[in-house]
């Protein structure tokens, strides 16, 4: 370290995060001043491509909805941890089959429960 202060370590990292900030400016100064604008009714309307708005798009989803894209994002991540275990099923060996049957367990108890309380519908 020698006789540097801890301030003067730093300063590469400042002058780097102030050239990166000044690009950024002047990259979206340059876009501004170069572009055509040319607006025209059509490319001013909510929707550029021609169908017409026929509701109001902020509409109330149904609960149903959130609880099946949890269970949607649980389950894919059930997928992420079962990969790596089948593929070390052999060295994990009897303890490794119990915890991820614990863990398979703990999940359908959660879906067991958004069934029982109408989330799902299985016909």
């Amino acid at each position: 370290m020698g006789n540097e202060s801890v301030p003067v370590n730093y300063l590469p990292i400042l002058l780097f995060i102030g050239i990166a900030m000044a690009f950024g400016v002047v990259s979206l100064l340059a876009g501004r001043l170069v572009r055509p604008s040319r607006p025209y009714r059509a490319k001013l309307s909510p929707y550029e491509s021609g169908s017409p708005l026929f509701s109001d798009a902020r509409i109330q989803f149904p609960m149903r909805y959130y609880i099946i894209a949890m269970l949607f994002v649980i389950f894919d991540i059930e997928v992420i941890f079962i990969l790596p275990w089948a593929v070390r099923f052999q060295s994990l060996g009897l303890l490794g089959l119990v915890e991820m049957l614990v863990f398979i367990g703990i999940l359908l108890v959660g879906l067991w429960y958004a069934w029982k309380k109408g989330a799902l519908e299985w016909d």
